[in-house]
């Protein structure tokens, strides 16, 4: 399975487990992450979900590129990981970071709630080098930190240290690689020791106002991009180890 699940108490954690492919987001990955999130949303005994990744290096390396290529990413069962990352799910969610996020891994960790990251940890959105966009929550980046940064990410592509992102507000811990889980238990056993409805209460009221994105006419702009041949290219490119020749089409 490239996604296990594990209960420790009143936590449930949430590991992508791919570390052969850089824990990338294929169909079964997406599948499995949304059949997880859906369990935890439905378990009234869960009261806080980690979100972590196999291994020490990768957190998740975003869109499987072979598996874009193929046509096969989008053959998702179940609610995907749209469950959490289009929404707001109503508990919290704590973000083990092992190691490198970049893309849809950096989207991952931005629908998490609370962020703690290795000191190794780098994040990136370097979806503009392959010709597409960071529409799976990489877009919402300006409501997490100032505009500025948040387009220096988003329109380089470079990637920036966990130290980086801490200084801007958007990570709680830095630590050591090997604290990375135990801490983000830490935070989530004293999430779930307080009162599970006023716990969803308040997140839903502080991050309410993200309910409030228009994910039809996103869907419908960003479509286009993803089915570009520029998209094909930078996927290939990469693939390849190579500079895209983008097309403009």
């Amino acid at each position: 399975m490239s996604v296990d699940v594990d209960r420790r108490g009143p936590v449930m954690v949430v590991t992508i487990n791919r570390p052969e492919a850089a824990n990338a987001l294929d169909a079964p990955t997406m599948s499995g992450l949304g059949h997880a999130f859906e369990q935890a949303e439905k378990d009234d005994e869960v009261r806080a979900v980690v979100l972590t990744g196999a291994g020490e290096r990768v957190f998740c390396a975003g869109m499987d590129l072979k598996a874009f290529l193929s046509g096969t990413v989008a053959d998702i069962d179940g609610p995907g990981i749209g469950i959490f990352t289009r929404r707001v799910f109503p508990k919290p969610i704590i973000g083990a970071i092992n190691g490198t996020a970049v893309g849809g891994g950096f989207e991952l960790a931005l629908a998490c709630d609370l962020l703690v990251a290795a000191e190794t940890a780098r994040f990136g959105l370097p979806e503009v080098k392959r010709g597409l966009i960071a529409a799976g929550g990489g877009t919402r980046l300006p409501q997490r930190i100032p505009l500025p940064l948040a387009l220096e990410l988003g329109l380089t592509g470079a990637p920036v240290s966990a130290a980086r992102l801490g200084e801007m507000g958007l990570v709680n811990r830095v630590v050591p690689v090997a604290e990375v889980l135990p801490v983000a238990l830490e935070l989530a056993d004293q999430i779930a020791a307080n009162g599970p409805l006023a716990v969803q209460v308040t997140k839903a009221m502080m991050v309410g106002e993200l309910t409030a994105a228009d994910w039809d006419g996103i869907a419908a702009t960003v479509a286009p991009v993803f089915g570009s041949e520029d998209a094909k290219e930078g996927a290939r490119a990469f693939a390849e180890k190579r500079p895209p020749n983008w097309v403009g089409r």
